[in-house]
């Protein structure tokens, strides 16, 4: 038996589509019903990233970003050619917009927004190499990730490609194997997961620590819902699930909760 109970945070998108099932009817959600599922939304509580971002407004968020980039990868492509709603809409049925405040989500400024930090100061990602083994010795380089989300994560992906970059060792007498400090595949997953499951309320960004023995990867709040310590990392919970449906979207994340076990 599978039971399947209405989301909180209607319209539920699924390969880019919105199904309803009304009675016997089962069918794509129109212009209209999706409207009504927008909504529909509870008006009680809300994850941090569909609360109404209060002062921002639609200017503050890049419709390129959003039309070029965003909606093709979260719309099937013949819902969008038949779709003549207004910006605001569209971004609704995406929960990157409040309707019923007039602004937008703190979704939608981490994901589109022009000047992110102007909004929320912390949402960034710091790394710092130190010189030895611990944050008492002097760091040698520091870096700022910073920008929505799309452009912090395609950043950080660059980043990583360089930062593990494969160097040869010799093998044996004849022959050289390229080796590197990390994994680059586990470092992604980690960074991924600290910016997808961080509070973003917490006023620290996320922080990528490279000591001369290890890394460090730290992001503010602690685990979430039903996650413990006991049964972390086979449960997972989305403390943030527009930021989540988002980077699935744009293929950051598998959307899987498997990202930590992966690293592991």
């Amino acid at each position: 038996m599978v039971e399947v109970r209405p989301s909180p945070l209607p319209p539920v998108r699924y390969k880019g589509q919105v199904w309803i099932r009304r009675g016997a009817r089962q069918a794509i959600a129109n212009e209209a019903e999706e409207r009504i599922l927008s909504e529909r939304r509870t008006s009680g509580w809300r994850p941090f990233d569909a609360q109404p971002c209060r002062g921002a407004t639609l200017s503050d968020l890049s419709m390129e970003l959003f039309t070029q980039i965003y909606r093709p990868n979260a719309v099937a492509t013949d819902v969008i050619e038949e779709n003549h709603r207004p910006l605001t809409h569209q971004l609704a049925s995406l929960r990157l917009f409040d309707l019923a405040a007039d602004c937008p989500t703190n979704g939608g400024v981490l994901l589109l927004g022009k000047d992110v930090l102007s909004w929320l100061p912390h949402a960034y990602v710091q790394y710092v190499r130190m010189d030895g083994v611990s944050m008492a010795d002097e760091p040698v380089l520091e870096k700022q990730f910073v920008g929505d989300l799309f452009t912090v994560s395609r950043g950080l992906n660059d980043f990583l490609t360089l930062l593990v970059a494969e160097r040869p060792v010799r093998h044996n007498l004849l022959q050289e194997r390229m080796v590197s400090a990390y994994p680059e595949v586990a470092l992604r997953e980690l960074l991924m997961n600290a910016i997808l499951h961080r509070s973003y309320e917490m006023p620290a960004p996320v922080r990528f620590l490279e000591f001369t023995d290890r890394i460090e990867i730290q992001n503010p709040g602690p685990l979430f819902g039903p996650s413990n310590e006991r049964n972390f990392p086979a449960q997972t919970s989305y403390r943030n699930p527009t930021v989540a449906e988002a980077l699935k979207n744009l293929g950051f994340i598998n959307g899987f909760g498997r990202g930590v076990i992966r690293a592991q």
